[in-house]
């Protein structure tokens, strides 16, 4: 029995221990990440030159399309307006257009913008409506693409040099602007249609009654 158990533990002894293995957490690939590590610890008969050859090419795939994807996020915001939208109140509205010097402008009262505002956007300064031929009425006054301003139709005379877009800006600075140059036009503040069937020759006074100035 002695001479037995002590065979068995020189065979234990003398058995190779394997060690266990150590798992190493996957390493993330880069843009065109080079396999030239993989490739040279496998020996073989792939060459130096041949390995960094695959890299460049690895390089040249990928890199170009990452490089566009962001290009092509940076231009859609941009394109997108900077402001979110807002929907003014009839008095808030009233106050802003008087810091702006409007009471007044070219003859028309106060109340003549806020009725304007009301019956062409509902006082919503991202407003856009879109006409069969592809252009656009834009912001609280609804200021047409046509001529006032840009958009994607192209020859557009652009009159008030400023993109569709800045109109649609809830601080109003450039839609003011726009709406005087469109007032010195001979028809006025009848340019727009809304304002001639809406509130010309009207009692106005309830658009800024009770409005605290």
């Amino acid at each position: 029995v002695v001479s037995a158990l002590g065979a068995l533990l020189i065979r234990v002894h003398s058995s190779p221990v394997s060690s266990p293995s150590v798992s190493r957490p996957p390493r993330l690939a880069s843009c065109g990440s080079s396999q030239s590590s993989a490739l040279s610890q496998s020996g073989g008969s792939t060459s130096t030159t041949g390995i960094e050859a695959r890299s460049r090419a690895l390089k040249r795939r990928w890199c170009p399309a990452a490089i566009m994807l962001l290009a092509l996020v940076s231009l859609l915001s941009c394109l997108l307006p900077s402001s979110e939208a807002k929907v003014y109140s009839r008095c808030e509205l009233a106050r802003v257009l008087q810091d702006f010097g409007l009471d007044g402008y070219r003859g028309y009262s106060l109340a003549d913008w806020v009725c304007l505002a009301y019956f062409a956007s509902g006082f919503n300064t991202a407003a856009v409506d879109h006409e069969a031929d592809g252009s656009t009425n834009n912001g609280i006054f609804q200021i047409s693409s046509r001529r006032w301003c840009r958009n994607l139709t192209p020859n557009a005379p652009n009159v008030c040099q400023m993109y569709c877009s800045d109109l649609l800006n809830p601080n109003l600075k450039d839609t003011v602007i726009c709406a005087m140059k469109i007032t010195q036009e001979p028809q006025g503040l009848g340019y727009w249609e809304a304002w001639r069937h809406h509130c010309q020759g009207k009692d106005l006074t309830d658009w800024v009654d009770g409005c605290d100035f």
